[in-house]
């Protein structure tokens, strides 16, 4: 029935192979039960996924002896990159909690970049370079002359099962805007999603690869993309081109188009929306907030205006005269925030902005994936802290924002919190009345002028 319709939903679970109803206990207490049990709902996201890493091909850049190390660490399935930098240890990086850990005591010599960055090959003008016939994503930081004085290797992986968290809403048709923070999984998402429209939905598809991360490095793409075609970009700086060029040249039914970041590729991404062409995007940021208060991506959910209103209606909508409002269609209708692997917020963006420019909380929906591998999506009002989920995190909110700590502590016990993550739209746009304060003004320099003619008429 599409995303609109499932929103009304109250509560449904989707199964690997079936759709069940049920009635339970609060989205709070779903949300709490879930990190109580998140090392078990790792576990069992194993054993549910298809993952794919092919990992040995990116251990060959490596030095002998880190690659020894790696190959026989306990959490090799667990890495997330490999680290070296001139003149420091070699560091391995693990999801989740198991943090980082050096790999040997002496420091990496030049020498060994030069060999790691000779055996990957070319690096672009982003200065990321990649594997042929994989998905790893090898980047190298540079010096003021241009030397390479570190690399980063990502381990790529192509991981069946996670579009279980948004298979109803792929056949709605409406474009699909994912947010959230580095290395949590959105360009593994989307990948799939290509595979699973292309294949299995038989839609023409076509992916804009500024980095080969999607598609893989080398001119045949990986086939965890499926049937979907892949256009390389030359430079980054390009992308919005080639997205444009897609929709021109090749009759794409779903364009697929990662990390969306400047205003040309906001406004090209308008333009591919407005043909009548399918966008499922990525953008860094955590809340759909940082849409809102960024100028360069704020046309992705509609953008942002101000809107002088008349006595009437000012007094009739008991608000300020000069409001903000939505100014057009959002180029997204929909927009998932992911903040863990296993737990996301879809926004239906046209409701969800409106609410939040008007004061007051979306409604939205949790998804989450349990320990069985099941797949829960609540209606609920949203509520950051409890999103999140965890004590002692600090958030980002916003380009203009910082760093401020969380409002709640999520504890054991009920959480009766009433902090409002988006009580700063209430303020937007409240600019003093003129009108009232000339009315004021006015009133008072009457009343002071009758009591000077009052004064001086004692005198007399």
């Amino acid at each position: 029935l599409g995303f609109l319709m499932a929103m009304r939903a109250v509560r449904r679970v989707v199964r690997v192979g079936a759709v069940g109803v049920f009635d339970g206990d609060d989205a709070r207490d779903v949300v709490s039960a879930m990190h109580a049990d998140v090392a078990n709902a790792d576990d069992a996201e194993e054993e549910a996924l298809h993952v794919q890493d092919d990992i040995e091909s990116m251990l060959a850049v490596l030095p002998s002896d880190v690659r020894d190390a790696v190959a026989t660490h306990a959490h090799r399935d667990h890495l997330l990159e490999i680290v070296l930098d001139l003149g420091r240890a070699p560091e391995a990086r693990f999801l989740g909690d198991l943090g980082s850990q050096y790999l040997r005591d002496s420091p990496v010599e030049e020498c060994e970049l030069l060999a790691a960055a000779e055996a990957v090959g070319e690096f672009g003008g982003d200065n990321r370079a990649g594997i042929e016939g994989t998905l790893h994503r090898i980047s190298c930081i540079r010096n003021r002359r241009g030397r390479i004085v570190g690399m980063t290797c990502r381990v790529g992986r192509a991981v069946t099962g996670h579009v279980d968290m948004i298979r109803d809403i792929l056949p709605s048709g409406e474009s699909v805007l994912f947010l959230g923070r580095p290395g949590v999984g959105k360009t593994t998402v989307i990948r799939e999603m290509a595979r699973v429209l292309s294949d299995e939905l038989h839609k023409r598809v076509v992916i804009i690869d500024t980095s080969n991360e999607i598609g893989g490095d080398g001119d045949v793409p990986h086939p965890a993309i499926g049937g979907a075609r892949r256009m390389q970009v030359p430079d980054p700086s390009l992308q919005h081109r080639v997205m444009i060029e897609a929709v021109e040249n090749h009759m794409p039914e779903i364009i697929i188009v990662d990390e969306i970041g400047t205003e040309a590729e906001a406004l090209a991404c308008r333009t591919i929306a407005e043909r009548g062409v399918q966008l499922i995007g990525t953008a860094h940021g955590q809340l759909l907030e940082n849409l809102i208060k960024n100028p360069t991506l704020t046309d992705l959910v509609g953008g942002i205006q101000t809107v002088t209103l008349g006595d009437d209606e000012a007094r009739a909508r008991g608000c300020q005269k000069s409001i903000m409002e939505r100014q057009g269609p959002p180029t997204f209708p929909i927009l998932i925030e992911m903040h863990e692997r296993n737990m996301w917020v879809a926004h239906n963006v046209a409701e969800s902005v409106d609410d939040v420019l008007s004061g007051h909380r979306p409604v939205v929906q949790l998804r989450t994936r349990d320990s069985k591998n099941e797949v829960s999506i609540h209606r609920t009002v949203y509520d950051m802290d409890v999103s999140v989920g965890a004590s002692n995190i600090s958030h980002t909110l916003g380009a203009m924002g910082g760093i401020i700590a969380p409002t709640t502590t999520i504890r054991n016990s009920t959480d009766d919190s009433v902090d409002d993550p988006y009580a700063w739209a209430a303020n937007i746009g409240r600019v003093p009345d003129k009108d009232l304060n000339m009315i004021e003004n006015d009133f008072q320099k009457k009343k002071r002028g009758k009591k000077t003619r009052v004064n001086a008429s004692r005198t007399r």
